[in-house]
């Protein structure tokens, strides 16, 4: 297992506590004190979970936009936080390319989601890279990069 893919774990856990005590003071605080890892994993998970909550409302907004007709209350708890998290990458970290996100997404949602969950997640992430103008814009920017022959990415 990578260590993105454990620190996107452990940005699902305590998105999870969010959504459930709706308490963010102290959240990875108390999260981490019951748990020991190392530093980057830590880092990235911290830096996943503040980014959706200082980004929850718009966040939700796609969410619901996306999904149409679906409350947020009546998705699933686990597929919510996954597609939460994932939007947060999708529009906001370049530097991860939206194929990736979506991967990831797709493998935590089949490991803690039920047998449904990755193809609802999948499909609502693929629309947002495809339709949202701010996905647009970041996947047109790797496909530049590409073409122009920077392999940084």
């Amino acid at each position: 297992m990578t260590l993105r893919r454990k620190a996107r774990e452990y940005a699902l856990q305590m998105l999870f506590q969010f959504d459930m005590t709706r308490k963010r003071e102290g959240l990875t605080g108390q999260f981490w004190a019951q748990r020991e890892v190392i530093s980057a994993v830590r880092v990235y998970a911290d830096c996943l979970v503040e980014g959706v909550l200082n980004h929850l409302d718009e966040i939700d907004r796609l969410i619901q936009e996306y999904t149409q007709h679906w409350s947020l209350q009546r998705i699933a708890i686990v597929d919510r936080n996954v597609l939460r998290f994932a939007i947060y990458e999708i529009l906001y970290m370049e530097e991860i390319p939206a194929k990736v996100t979506i991967n990831e997404a797709i493998e935590i949602t089949k490991k803690y989601g039920d047998q449904n969950s990755s193809a609802f997640v999948n499909g609502i992430l693929d629309r947002i890279v495809k339709e949202e103008p701010r996905a647009l814009c970041k996947k047109e920017a790797i496909k530049r990069d590409l073409h122009a022959g920077n392999d940084s990415l």
